[in-house]
Parts: structure tokens; sequence; C-alpha cells
């Protein structure tokens, strides 16, 4: 459980409990309600992370909703977007093992999250992890109801595959950037879970120098 849950579940009980006293015990269904909803949003599921070599896994639960080729800071990538509905667990983890080289907060507009244009225009932290020769670039973008983006680690940290780096609160998307010789393993309309499923395969080559994490030359 993200403590976030407990916060918002607190002040939502003690909310209900003064409704209850005010007015009528049953008015306090409502915010008790709600209390248990924040503490199933909130939940932070243990994972079984993949060991197999190359493998990027994905930084949240979610369904598939785009992969498809793009040019970035002049290299080819492949990208995959992933749509979080506010059922989904929305605790993010990494998607390689590495070191963060760059942790960059762009603000924007709150479109819905499965929009083509949230990839450039929406609130996101964009995120670029290094390790083994190989370089991910990924993004955590605020939707529609998301209005606050938590990211932990900083610049230097060391990240394990499928660790805990953050979450982004309600619904919400997130993309991952990868070598365009990269062996893609889903495709639109698979669900996926955080640190669990295996997006692509890395190509064995070393991917040193391969990007940058600015979105701003991003092209579809």
């Amino acid at each position: 459980m993200v403590r976030d849950g407990y916060f918002y579940a607190a002040l939502l009980i003690a909310a209900g409990v003064l409704v209850g006293w005010l007015t009528q015990p049953g008015w306090a269904i409502i915010p008790i309600l709600a209390a248990l909803f924040f503490l199933w949003f909130f939940r932070d599921p243990e994972r079984a992370i993949p060991g197999e070599a190359g493998a990027v896994v994905s930084p949240g639960d979610g369904k598939v909703t785009a992969v498809l080729a793009v040019t970035f800071a002049n290299e080819k990538w492949m990208r995959i977007s992933i749509f979080l509905s506010v059922f989904d667990v929305h605790v993010n983890r990494s998607p390689i093992a590495g070191t963060v080289r760059e942790v960059r907060y762009q603000q924007g507009r709150f479109l819905d999250a499965r929009s083509p244009a949230c990839a450039d225009e929406n609130e996101q932290n964009i995120v670029t992890v290094e390790g083994d020769g190989h370089k991910v670039v990924f993004k955590q973008i605020a939707g529609l109801l998301a209005r606050r983006i938590v990211f932990d680690p900083k610049v230097g940290d060391r990240l394990e595959r499928g660790q805990r780096v953050g979450l982004i609160k309600f619904g919400s998307r997130v993309d991952v950037l990868v070598d365009g010789a990269a062996r893609v393993n889903v495709k639109v309309g698979d669900r996926v879970k955080g640190g669990t499923s295996v997006l692509a395969y890395l190509p064995e080559r070393s991917l040193a120098g391969a990007g940058s994490a600015s979105v701003r030359q991003e092209a579809h």
C-alpha cells in the first residue's frame, strides 16, 4: 500500500464520522466508501521481475494503446504507450536496470491520456535510464484526472529492473522508448503489468549514445 492511500482514507473516515455525528449516520456511508476506494486505488502488489537478458519491463499496469516507430534525436526508436485507467495499479517501476542519467519535468496540458497528442503536450516526467550499454527513455504522463506525478530517484541513482520509482495519481499514461532494433513483445490491446510484463528485448549491441531524453525532438 502506498502511504498516500492511508492519508486520503484517514481524512475521509474522519469526515464520515463527523458527517454522521452532525447529521444522520447513513450519510457517513459515502465518505467511508470513498475511503475504501482510495485504499484499493493505492494498492502496491509484489511482482515477480523477469530475469531475461535485455528484457524491458512495463513501467506500469494498463492497456497498450500504441506501438510505433518514431524518430528521436535523429535515431530510430520504438515507442510503446500504455494507458492506466483509475482501476489499474498506479505504482511505476523502472523498465531496465541501470543508472538514472536524466530526469526532466515538463509542464503542459491535461488531455485525455489516450490521445496521441498527449505524448508531446501533456504534463509529464521524462526519465532516461542507462545500463549495460542500453539506454531507455520512459515518460510518466498526466491525463484528464491525474494532477500529480511522483518520481523518487535522482540523477545518478542506480535502479534495478522492476524497482518501484514513483506513481501517477489517477488516470494517466506511460510511454517507453527503446532502440529501433529492439524486439517488441507486445501489441496494441494487450494488458500489461508493471515490473512483470516484458514489453521488448533490447539487442545485444551497445546502445551507448543512442538518444537523448528531450521529447521535443520526437517526431511521429
